[in-house]
């Protein structure tokens, strides 16, 4: 099979993270590392979505809450909810108490369990609250906080995507990229997504900037413990596991980026 190319990469990013109709032409393990190689850009694409929404809002004079519940709307939408899903089947399986195999059976099922519903409404309170006061402060401060949060929620699918982080199980979306993505590129982009959200950041005023940085280190370091917790709790990563990291983190940068 012939290498493959960086726009399998963002076939793969886009076809498998967003709605937005992309055919996936590969899949396999070097797509795969392209892909969660450009899930940020998948994730500035979806942020900068719901930017536009809550901006288009906020002009028509419906309110910085109204723009809020748009742009934390348009991120489940063009995810189809997977996401917030995955966020809710990892709280259930980490609440359920159980053994990992009975845990990931419990988060395989369809329905969802009291404690998936209690973190899917505290978490998505959470995000019209922070965002609904970032555009109350300024409109580019609320657009700039629905970007960046969307871009890091998926920079932390690459990182938990990089060598040395098992699988929980053989199949799936967590076993089709578990392991993909070399350290260092994974520390790359993490550092070229920091430096981006930061200089973006800083033509808001340097305490923009300030929190920005923040912003970055904090949400990545909620991703990593949950990360690490799910590895220890269920043997690996699972597609489940992907959608709480991505959400543990947007929710996590939202809050810092409101704050001030």
């Amino acid at each position: 099979m012939p290498r493959s190319s960086p726009l399998d990469g963002l076939r793969f990013a886009f076809g498998t993270l967003t709605v937005i109709p992309v055919r996936v032409t590969r899949w396999d393990r070097e797509a795969a590392r392209g892909g969660m190689l450009c899930a940020p850009l998948a994730g500035l694409a979806v942020g900068a979505a719901a930017a536009l929404l809550g901006l288009v809002l906020l002009f028509l004079g419906a309110g910085a809450s109204l723009a809020a519940v748009a742009s934390v709307a348009v991120p489940a939408v063009l995810t189809r909810g997977l996401h917030l899903d995955g966020l809710a089947d990892t709280a259930d399986g980490l609440g359920s108490g159980k053994p990992a195999e009975d845990a990931l059976r419990i988060m395989k099922q369809s329905d969802i369990g009291p404690f998936g519903v209690i973190t899917l409404v505290l978490t998505l309170l959470a995000q019209i609250a922070a965002l609904a006061q970032a555009y109350d402060a300024s409109w580019a401060r609320g657009a700039c906080a629905a970007v960046v949060s969307a871009t890091l929620a998926r920079l932390a699918l690459t990182l938990a995507a990089r060598a040395g982080v098992p699988a929980a199980r053989p199949e799936g979306l967590g076993a089709a990229v578990a392991g993909v993505v070399p350290p260092r590129r994974a520390a790359a982009a993490a550092v070229a997504v920091a430096v981006a959200a930061t200089a973006a950041s800083a033509l808001l005023g340097p305490y923009d900037m300030v929190r920005s940085v923040l912003a970055v280190l904090l949400s990545l370091a909620a991703a990593e413990a949950l990360l690490r917790h799910c590895t220890r709790r269920f043997g690996g990563i699972t597609g489940d596991v992907f959608g709480g990291l991505a959400e543990t983190a947007a929710t996590t940068a939202l809050v810092v980026l409101s704050l001030g």
